[in-house]
Parts: structure tokens; C-alpha cells; sequence
């Protein structure tokens, strides 16, 4: 079987887009129940806090896994066929099989674009363990986009064991070594850790949360220290792009802020695929002409 998409790449980039919509139903899970989850423990905390001596209420279990899905309209449980990704939402032409409530576009969308995008990935680097890893990662980045555009939250459920796992992953020199991978992880830390105090003390606010010095170093034990100026930079680029058409096209308000973590995990996506390329042009630009 491996031999087979090895040698035939429109099959493995098929699969990978298979698959891609499979996980992107799962992530649409993760990107709604993850900040609850959160929330709940937080809230748990502080009555623990506030009531030592108070035993904790029970509570029914909720996380990724129960309970399962069900319509917020009705109640109605989500029966397998219902739940096929992409296919169940045209099927039931967008709404509840048991009111009608429509269910948000933003479902079948997710799904989509982690298919798209996981095929591009395996369409891009082959079948092998680049692809396999480039998968994973993608797949991280999409919650952490989603979830930091409706929540402003950069869970660390996500950033910390990816962090992990990219530092693992450069003992096999995927995507850069060992040394890299580490000093990646500790300049994309305090890069923005920096900018974060020098911006507080100049005026008194906090520009950017430490989830997002969280991800550039995950992106940075990914993908290695030298591209890291390079995906501050199109983050930075993809960010003004993003805020300005948002403010013209949809006439957002200029004074609410705009999370910036979706912005690094974009610029980190796209150096996943092309970093060499823009490392290279970046180092050309800058260095004596």
C-alpha cells in the first residue's frame, strides 16, 4: 500500500484530502467545545479558590468526545449519515434534520479548506514523512487561527505539545536540525515577549497575548530560527492586507483590535510550503547589494 501512493501521487493527494475533510470535521469539534472546555476549568479554579473547604459540585462530563453532537436548536443527536463532512451539509441542504435551524456555513467551510490545504501539502512535498508532519501541523494551525479570531484565546492544549512535538520531530532533520529547532523555539519566545514589554512600557497597554509568543516558538521548533524573520514579516504583511480589506470591504471598526495569532499561523503556513524560497529572497533583499 505505501508503495502504491509512493508511486502514484494523485492517489496519495486524493487521500490526503479525504482525510483532510475527515479531520476538518473533527476540528470543527475542537475549534467549539475547546474554549468551553477551557472556561469550565478556569471557572472550576476559582471556586476552589474562593471555597477551599466546599466539595466540588459534579458536573456532567464535556470534552472532545462527550457529549456527542447534537442540534443547539432542538436537541437532536447527530446521527452518523448526518455527519459526513462536506456531503451531510448538502444532503440536508444546510439545516437540522430535526427543526430546520440552519446550521452555520462555517462548518462545511472548515471542513473544506483543511482538505484543500491538506492536499495541497501532499501534493507539494510527496509521499513520505515530510508530508506526514506538514499535515499535523497544518491541521494544529487551523484551530489555532479559529479559535483566536472568535476567542482571542491561543490555547495552550494546542501550541504546547505541537512546540514539543516540532522539537521531537528535528532529531530526524524533516524540516531543520536539532540546533535550529531549539534556538527557534527560544528566539520565536522572546521576540515577541519583547516586543510585547517594550510596546506595555511605551504606553501602558498590551499590543498581544502570550499565546502568540506560545506559537511563534512552536513555529519556530517546526521550521527552525532562520525563518523566523521571515514569518514576522508576512504575518505582518498578511495582517495589513487582512485589516485593511476588512475595514474597507467590510467596515470594521478601526478601534477593535484584530487577534494576531491567525496572521502568524498563516505566515507560518505558507513558509511550512515555501520557506526556503522566501528565506532565500529575504537574505538577498537584505544583504550588501
Amino acid at each position: 500500500m505505501l508503495d502504491y501512493f509512493s508511486a502514484h501521487p494523485v492517489a496519495f493527494v486524493i487521500l490526503a484530502g479525504v482525510l483532510g475533510a475527515l479531520v476538518g470535521s473533527f476540528l470543527n469539534v475542537v475549534i467549539h467545545r475547546l474554549p468551553i472546555m477551557m472556561e469550565r476549568e478556569w471557572q472550576a479554579q476559582c471556586e476552589e479558590l474562593a471555597n477551599p473547604e466546599t466539595s466540588p459540585r459534579p458536573s456532567e462530563p464535556y470534552n472532545l468526545a462527550v457529549p456527542t453532537s447534537s442540534c443547539p436548536g432542538c436537541g437532536h443527536k447527530i446521527r452518523a449519515w448526518e455527519n459526513i463532512p462536506l456531503l451531510s451539509y448538502l444532503l440536508l441542504r444546510g439545516k437540522c434534520a430535526g427543526c430546520g435551524t440552519p446550521i452555520s456555513f462555517r462548518y462545511p467551510l472548515i471542513e473544506a479548506v483543511t482538505a484543500t490545504l491538506s492536499a495541497f501539502v501532499a501534493w507539494h512535498f510527496g509521499f513520505g514523512w515530510e508530508a506526514a508532519a506538514a499535515l499535523l501541523l497544518t491541521w494544529a494551525l487551523v484551530p489555532l487561527t479559529v479559535i483566536d479570531i472568535d476567542h482571542q484565546l491561543l490555547p495552550d492544549a494546542i501550541t504546547l505539545p505541537f512546540l514539543w512535538i516540532g522539537l521531537g520531530l528535528s532529531l530526524f532533520a524533516l524540516f531543520t536540525p536539532p540546533e535550529s529547532a531549539i534556538i527557534g523555539a527560544i528566539v520565536g519566545y522572546l521576540a515577541l515577549w519583547s516586543v510585547y514589554w517594550g510596546f506595555k512600557l511605551l504606553t501602558g497597554k498590551e499590543g498581544m497575548g502570550y499565546g502568540d509568543f506560545k506559537l511563534l516558538a512552536m513555529l519556530g521548533a517546526w521550521l527552525g530560527w532562520q525563518v523566523l524573520p521571515v514569518i514576522i514579516l508576512l504575518s505582518s504583511l498578511v495582517g495589513a492586507v487582512i485589516g485593511i480589506g476588512m475595514i474597507l470591504i467590510l467596515g470594521r471598526d478601526k478601534s477593535i483590535p484584530i487577534p494576531f495569532g491567525p496572521y502568524l499561523a498563516i505566515a507560518g503556513w505558507i513558509t511550512l510550503i515555501w520557506g526556503q524560497d522566501l528565506t532565500q529572497a529575504y537574505l538577498h533583499m537584505s544583504g550588501p547589494n
